[in-house]
């Protein structure tokens, strides 16, 4: 029997990635398992293959930049499971390009899928986590806490989710439902080969990281355990770790490091 037995876990951008490795490691866990991705079929296969290994698993396509297909599919998965423990706000895109030549679309674009899209799926089950006493769970990033050179609307996506999520964390202490952020480092799934350039196309420009790229299931392994817990952050990855430090104890330091290890992502 694992700690979530039957408990309700509803992971958004569920059908590939760090989104689908949460999925599968909460179900080891004894969790029931809803799964919402833009991509349908995607997310119908996903259902399947989980299902025929014994699971309760539901999936619903949903494009969490829409408010009411949030909504739409919060209700369904309320529905199917009776009710939600877990929001795991997974889904997300990225973007690579300077400043001065993105176009201002990809900013909203990368806002209404990363901040906007857990706003609103957080909005249609905060009900039902509250009267559970659940998580929900932010993927963030390091990018949410520290610069990043050549991503200006990834991160504001992702300070502004740390804002809110913090924000409401307090505000819901005394209900007995937590809110705990995961700030992933440099982790190799396909969100980087979908990052969108300074024009809004997926963008060939190569991508520039730091340390060895952690695993989708090294993430989700971290991400449980720290639900197990219920901590306040968790922050993966050795450069990640060592990145988030820094960026706290010597911001200036950090902002140098960044400028010189991701200066290529500035290139015409």
């Amino acid at each position: 029997m694992g700690k979530f037995t039957n408990k309700v876990v509803v992971v958004t951008g569920g059908a590939s990635g760090i989104g689908l490795a949460i999925g599968r490691r909460f179900l080891q866990e004894g969790a029931k398992i809803g799964l919402l991705d833009m991509d349908g079929e995607a997310v119908a296969a996903r259902c399947r293959e989980l299902s025929a290994s014994g699971g309760d698993v539901f999936g619903r396509r949903c494009d969490v930049s829409s408010e009411v297909q949030c909504n739409e599919a919060a209700q369904a998965m309320v529905a199917h499971f009776g009710g939600v423990d877990v929001l795991v706000n997974n889904a997300g895109i990225t973007q690579r390009a300077a400043f001065v030549d993105t176009e201002v679309s990809v900013f909203e674009r990368v806002m209404a899928v990363n901040f906007f899209g857990a706003l609103y799926c957080t909005k249609a089950l905060i009900d039902s986590i509250v009267e559970r006493q659940g998580q929900v769970i932010v993927i963030e990033s390091i990018a949410g806490v520290a610069p990043l050179l050549g991503r200006t609307g990834y991160c504001a996506s992702k300070h502004a989710m740390h804002g809110l999520f913090t924000s409401l964390r307090t505000e819901l202490r005394a209900t007995g439902t937590h809110v705990m952020i995961a700030c992933p480092g440099f982790i190799k799934t396909n969100l980087q080969s979908r990052a969108l350039g300074a024009d809004g196309r997926v963008t060939t420009h190569p991508q520039s990281v730091i340390g060895r790229p952690g695993t989708a299931e090294e993430a989700a392994e971290a991400i449980v355990q720290g639900a197990l817990k219920r901590k306040h952050m968790v922050v993966l990855t050795v450069a990640g770790k060592l990145g988030y430090w820094i960026s706290r104890l010597a911001p200036a330091l950090y902002e140098r490091i960044i400028e010189r290890k991701f200066r290529a992502e500035l290139d015409r």
